[in-house]
């Protein structure tokens, strides 16, 4: 059995974070993810900060975690919000390039000398006497620690819908962690769904972007970590697009089929970013 002062379990965000911090603490550390090339994908929202996250992301920073610093080695266009307030309510927002954020990540993780990157899946933690002693995984292998941190992610016991289908999947393409999920609820926890609304990826190429409302960056575009004096990225436009009365009229004529409104999903929905449909129907 390898043994470590923390694991922690998932890499996306939050998995990031707490594998950084703790390998800064200088402890022993161990992430285990499905696939260590996907660590800090992002699987929905290519955005970083905004309202109200646009202040956890500085906070972070100011924290020395990570998130902010990948932000500037991939964002693609910079906005303050709520510019025409006060700087109470500003909001820091970044378009990052999804494959420059992952790797961004992947590489601040890289320079920990006492983080190890684990392939496994996680499908047991091992509990005697309501402490944590190890994790065993998938390959058969067990990780002991008295320390460990899981992060939720989309993965547990996770759904995708898309349309009528149904299928298990932590995002697509990838596995969903079953047994994990399973065991959590025997220990004890409440189980929930939560739902977010990841549109359709569009290619560029069909899109005409001639009868589109040009949306830029800031000039300069302001860094969201403190660490940084200037964006070497090329900054690329934002563009503004509008439903008519023809998209209302489709979105309402297939609302049948839309598993939010058909009752396939139970799950809580996103309190800020509702699908096109959810929008159409509540915001008409």
């Amino acid at each position: 059995m390898n043994d470590y002062d923390v694991i922690v379990i998932g890499g996306g965000h939050a998995g990031a974070e707490a594998a950084s911090a703790s390998a800064r603490l200088g402890v022993k550390t161990a992430l285990i993810t499905q696939k260590a090339d996907k660590i800090g994908e992002m699987s929905c929202n290519p955005a970083i900060g905004g309202v109200a996250k646009g202040t956890i992301v500085r906070e972070i920073d100011a924290l020395d975690g990570i998130m902010a610093r990948a932000a500037d080695m991939a964002g693609i266009h910079y906005r303050i919000l709520n510019k025409s307030k006060g700087p109470a309510v500003y909001g820091h927002r970044a378009q990052s390039d999804r494959k420059l954020y992952r790797n961004a990540i992947q590489s601040l993780l890289a320079e920990h000398e006492n983080l190890t990157i684990i392939e496994d899946t996680v499908d047991d933690i091992i509990i005697n006497n309501n402490k944590v002693e190890a994790v065993f995984g998938a390959s058969g292998v067990q990780y002991g620690s008295q320390n460990v941190v899981l992060t939720t992610g989309t993965f547990l016991n996770g759904l995708i819908h898309i349309g009528t289908e149904t299928r298990p999947a932590g995002r697509v393409g990838d596995e969903p962690s079953i047994p994990l999920a399973e065991r959590l609820k025997n220990i004890g926890f409440s189980m929930d769904r939560l739902k977010t609304g990841t549109p359709a990826r569009l290619n560029g190429k069909t899109i005409n972007w001639d009868i589109l409302t040009p949306q830029p960056g800031d000039t300069p575009p302001e860094p969201l970590s403190y660490l940084n004096n200037e964006i070497t990225v090329p900054q690329i436009h934002c563009y503004i697009t509008h439903t008519n009365e023809e998209t209302h009229k489709v979105i309402h004529d297939n609302l049948h089929l839309a598993p939010i409104y058909s009752g396939q999903i139970e799950g809580t929905g996103p309190r800020y970013c509702p699908s096109i449909e959810d929008k159409v129907v509540r915001f008409e």
